[in-house]
């Protein structure tokens, strides 16, 4: 059963950063073959958190306040390992629950990859905007 964690980033450890960066890198960067920023400054203002299993993370997102990608609280970098397994929407769950806790949230940001607009619909999410273009992959704006 995996554990869910909920750390600010100063609460986090060295190894859980770097098992945090290394995940994201793998995913965003080197999976979806997209050269860009990984590293951007938000994560000091973020609330990380995710599913780990057997020291594995299985799902990580992170919660930004309001001013920091939004003038809303917004959720970001959520991936699932293992897809289509309902962990994508179990930490999604996690992750507006931790943006309502830590920061109060009445409506939550996000910008989705296009593909997986269903899954953020499924918990509330509508489509804001227009398809554009983020770094070459297709995304929408999406507002709980």
């Amino acid at each position: 059963m995996a554990e869910l964690k909920m750390k600010t980033f100063n609460e986090l450890s060295l190894d859980e950063l770097y098992k945090i960066l290394k995940l994201r890198v793998s995913v965003f960067v080197v999976e979806q073959n997209c050269p860009y920023m990984e590293l951007d400054d938000c994560d000091q203002k973020s609330v990380h958190v995710w599913h780990e299993e057997n020291g594995e993370i299985q799902a990580y997102l992170r919660v930004m306040d309001r001013g920091i990608e939004s003038e809303h609280v917004s959720i970001g970098r959520v991936i699932s390992v293992k897809r289509r397994s309902g962990m994508g929407s179990r930490i999604l769950a996690e992750g507006i629950k931790a943006a309502r806790e830590y920061f109060n949230a009445d409506h939550i940001y996000l910008e989705a990859q296009s593909y997986a607009r269903t899954l953020y619909e499924k918990q509330g999410f509508r489509q804001i905007s227009e398809e554009f273009l983020l770094d070459g992959i297709p995304h929408i704006k999406m507002l709980l």
